[in-house]
């Protein structure tokens, strides 16, 4: 089993709907997490909203700290992937066993007012669903951490909503 850690800056939007689809669709292949560099200490009602909507169980998401992950006795990270240009832009911490980072840039649905909000969110969470569709197509126990991180960052490049950052 890999695990993979979903960053964004506030965790609470985007990085969150990642963990979730990852662990929802994943059959057990992928352990996702998620953290942010500056979370915001509550995960988005409207991510809570959606995930519940999707039947996807959201009691354990809390808004969390890349530092969780960054020190001795932390999971150990096989995947990092930024959803975010402000996060995927950051000096990541040194992660433990230098894992497969990519980049998969994906608008931010939280900073969208009120009466898009939804529509915003649905979006993201599309985004998000066709990129890790991809990534569990990948044999993922075969792949060498080159190739891995080519793939992954050709995803990010090539879906649906790629954002400037993740096009470079």
């Amino acid at each position: 089993m890999k695990n993979l850690l979903v960053l964004c800056t506030g965790n609470s939007a985007r990085s969150i709907l990642g963990e979730a689809l990852i662990n929802d669709m994943s059959n057990g292949r992928v352990k996702a997490y998620s953290a942010g560099s500056d979370p915001k200490g509550k995960v988005h009602s409207a991510s809570i909203k959606l995930l519940d909507v999707k039947g996807i169980d959201t009691s354990l998401f809390r808004s969390k700290s890349w530092d969780e992950f960054s020190v001795s006795g932390a999971p150990k990270l096989d995947i990092v992937i930024t959803v975010c240009d402000s996060a995927g832009s950051e000096t990541c911490p040194v992660w433990i066993g230098a894992p497969v980072q990519a980049h998969w840039g994906i608008a931010d649905p939280a900073v969208v007012d009120d009466a898009g909000q939804t529509q915003a969110f649905d979006l993201a969470y599309e985004q998000m669903h066709e990129r890790i569709s991809k990534l569990l197509s990948l044999s993922l126990e075969s792949l060498s951490n080159d190739e891995l991180k080519e793939a992954l960052d050709l995803i990010g490049q090539q879906s649906t909503g790629a954002t400037d950052m993740a096009k470079k």
